[in-house]
């Protein structure tokens, strides 16, 4: 029997730009969740989801792509060491100011260093045990736009309990979001 390869173009062509696009994307339905909610509510603890709330969990997710997009080329990303207890935990206007430079930063580099080498140290262990690994920035940032979502599932939840509502794609993944639409 004979075998062939096929070559058919790839769906992901482009790859460092679509993952700037969907980063960019995330930050923006970050943005759009702190203009939609209070301030009490942006600053309210959840009764379901202890200690936590919309402002944490956005300042979360906001530190891994300020990580990803601060490193120089070759540089180290460190997201187990953060600042807690910052104004984008309590500061909608903060947030939002964070969320556009974040998003200004990302759309000066997407005609850069998006596939530049990087360094990403992370924690391993409670004990504070470290590996350092090889990354590239789009890497990375792919990383980041993934955690976000489930954050974002997060701070959806806790909207909910105050009355606040996120637009259905928010805090759902592109997979899922991609299977319910071909299954319809």
């Amino acid at each position: 029997m004979k075998t062939t390869t096929e070559t058919t173009p790839c769906a992901c062509s482009g790859g460092a730009e679509r993952v700037a696009a969907g980063a960019d994307a995330v930050l923006r339905q970050c943005g759009d969740l702190v203009n939609a909610v209070t301030d009490d509510a942006y600053r309210a603890e959840s009764r379901v989801l202890a200690g936590g709330t919309i402002g944490k969990h956005l300042r979360h997710t906001l530190d891994h792509f300020a990580a990803a997009l601060a490193a120089r080329d070759g540089e180290t990303i460190d997201y187990d060491h953060r600042e807690r207890g910052v104004p984008v935990e309590t500061d909608r206007a903060e947030a939002a100011r964070v969320i556009d430079s974040l998003r200004a930063s990302l759309a000066a580099m997407r005609n850069g260093s998006l596939d530049a080498p990087v360094r990403v140290r992370v924690m391993t262990d409670a004990d504070g045990s470290e590996a350092e690994l090889g990354s590239t920035r789009a890497r990375e940032l792919a990383f980041a736009t993934h955690h976000a979502v489930h954050h974002q599932a997060m701070m959806k939840a806790i909207a909910a309990e105050f009355g606040a509502q996120a637009s259905p794609e928010f805090g759902r993944a592109p997979s899922t979001l991609n299977h319910d639409r071909a299954t319809r």
